[in-house]
């Protein structure tokens, strides 16, 4: 029995997948797109979409600090050619970069989809000269948590923007050996 395909944005990915797709690891490839790529935007559209009902009225506060425009470099997951998964990368400082907009398909979630956009952004922020990482997630996002700590991300003190927000969690990473 397929599921029917998730509501998203106009030209926003379809979802299809059957029980026994989620038997088996997908084989994920990530590539580094522009942050205007259609398949990028899609993407943040549907993350959009979920952290707006997630986050409530405080949505549009967090909306401002997450626009594609803002970033310098984003990545899409593909299984078989499906793109799955995004992620981008923000520039902070001369050897700062932020972790942005990491979203994974809901089907395709806990299948190493996330994990391999991380492993991408942190090489590419790594080959672009920046020494360490940084992030903000909800304290709801328990799985995203789960993910960054498993890559090696530690909870610091909430920075920026973030600074006195109750429900952001902050973590940090050197990016020495982005692949540990």
């Amino acid at each position: 029995m397929k599921k029917p395909p998730a509501i998203l944005p106009k030209g926003g990915v379809e979802e299809i997948r059957t029980e026994s797709d989620k038997l088996m690891q997908p084989s994920v490839t990530v590539t580094e797109t522009p942050i205007d790529h259609p398949d990028f935007l899609a993407l943040v559209g549907a993350l959009d979409q979920e952290l707006a009902i997630g986050n409530g009225a405080s949505d549009s506060f967090y909306r401002q600090f997450n626009l594609a425009s803002q970033l310098s470099s984003a990545a899409v997951a593909y299984v078989d050619s499906k793109p799955v998964a995004c992620g981008g990368i923000k520039k902070i400082s001369d050897t700062t970069a932020e972790i942005k907009r990491m979203y994974v398909l809901p089907s395709y979630r806990n299948q190493k989809c996330g994990f391999a956009i991380l492993q991408k952004l942190e090489s590419i922020a790594h080959l672009q000269g920046f020494t360490h990482a940084i992030l903000e997630t909800s304290k709801r996002l328990l799985p995203a948590i789960k993910l960054y700590r498993a890559a090696g991300y530690e909870v610091t003190e909430n920075y920026g923007q973030y600074i006195g927000v109750e429900d952001s969690v902050c973590m940090r990473k050197p990016l020495s050996d982005p692949m540990r």
